[in-house]
């Protein structure tokens, strides 16, 4: 842990944002939702719909694993009006595998919110965007500065890394947010959407989580990190809470035609509304199962999985029986990418040699 007597805030420096955008301007990563910088300064615009979908599914997730959802949506649903005439069940579908699953109905929500509240578009302020559903401070300043240069701060895990090594921040990032935020607003250009972008981008490929390629980063010049001679050691990391460990059983139930038996989980809490194998509940301490069906049930298996919050252990047991549950649907095996199957389930149906 990098000690320190006192930060003094008036003397940390400011991000030179002329020397970023130079580097931007050679450097942009191409993604299928920017506009380049080039084509920026001719005067094309960034789609609100392509920034906000991407943002909303960069939450929690990797350029590389979201590239062919935002392909899927966007050709399903070209438009924000496409998107809120959907039925949420589609889009659970087309969600599945991506995580974090509040963000599909959020999604869904926001899309209507846009099309019911403001005629189909986007509010252009971060001020206003923050009112719809599912969008934050950073979703919000993200898409109003690069839709519309609103000169707002736009702060995400690779902006805050970028921040930590360049202040040289002796503690960790969540202590001194207020800080970060306060020296990119200062720095924040008229071309607020490509700096911010440019910034992203730092953090991405020249200042990343395991390396700092300190030789050919715009911001060495004046970046504390450096200049103590081991800038991989900044961002100080939070201490991190133990995550409890959770326990139940996952039941699949095959039908003698080869189909197997589906039901959708509740419409609050942990994967509301998508698509699971019976089940029990997941509990704090492992049970004895308890079988939805009388029969010749075999162990399949145990999966194993971790959410934010908690680690997963999961028995997998699966039986033949054409006997249905009171809820749910017979679901063919050649169809179920089809289904909003999350990816713990489709690690059950794996163990149960159904995937």
């Amino acid at each position: 842990m990098v000690q320190s007597a006192s930060f003094d805030l008036p003397a940390s420096p400011i991000p030179d944002s002329g020397a970023v955008l130079d580097w931007y301007d050679r450097h942009a990563r191409i993604l299928p939702w920017r506009v380049p910088p080039q084509d920026r300064a001719r005067g094309i615009k960034p789609n609100p719909y392509h920034v906000w979908l991407s943002e909303i599914m960069l939450q929690q997730t990797t350029i590389a694993a979201v590239g062919k959802y935002f392909a899927a949506f966007t050709r399903l649903w070209p438009t924000v009006a496409d998107l809120a005439a959907a039925p949420l069940d589609d889009v659970l579908v087309q969600w599945a595998g991506l995580g974090y699953y509040a963000r599909a109905r959020n999604l869904h929500a926001c899309a209507n919110a846009v099309m019911e509240n403001h005629g189909g578009n986007f509010p252009q302020t971060a001020a206003r965007l923050r009112d719809l559903p599912g969008i934050g401070d950073y979703t919000s300043a993200a898409i109003a500065a690069i839709c519309h240069d609103e000169q707002v701060a736009v702060l995400d895990g690779n902006v805050d890394r970028v921040m930590a090594r360049f202040l040289a921040l002796p503690v960790p990032v969540r202590e001194e947010k207020a800080l970060i935020r306060a020296r990119v607003q200062e720095a924040v250009p008229e071309r607020a959407g490509d700096f911010a972008q440019a910034m992203m981008d730092l953090g991405a490929t020249i200042c990343a989580p395991r390396r700092a390629n300190c030789l050919v980063c715009p911001l060495e010049r004046d970046c504390q990190g450096t200049r103590t001679g081991n800038p991989l050691t900044f961002p100080v990391p939070a201490p991190k809470a133990e995550k409890p460990h959770r326990f139940g059983h996952a039941f699949v139930i095959r039908h003698p035609d080869g189909s197997v038996f589906l039901r959708q989980r509740g419409p609050k809490g942990l994967l509301a509304k998508m698509t699971e194998v019976p089940g029990t509940e997941w509990v704090g301490e492992e049970k004895d199962a308890n079988f939805p069906l009388k029969g010749q049930w075999k162990e399949a298996g145990l999966v194993t999985h971790t959410f934010t919050h908690f680690h997963l252990s999961l028995s997998v047991w699966s039986i033949q029986s054409d006997q249905a549950l009171d809820e749910g649907w017979w679901a063919c095996i050649d169809a179920l990418d089809n289904e909003a199957l999350p990816s713990v389930f489709r690690k059950v149906l794996k163990a149960a040699g159904l995937q």
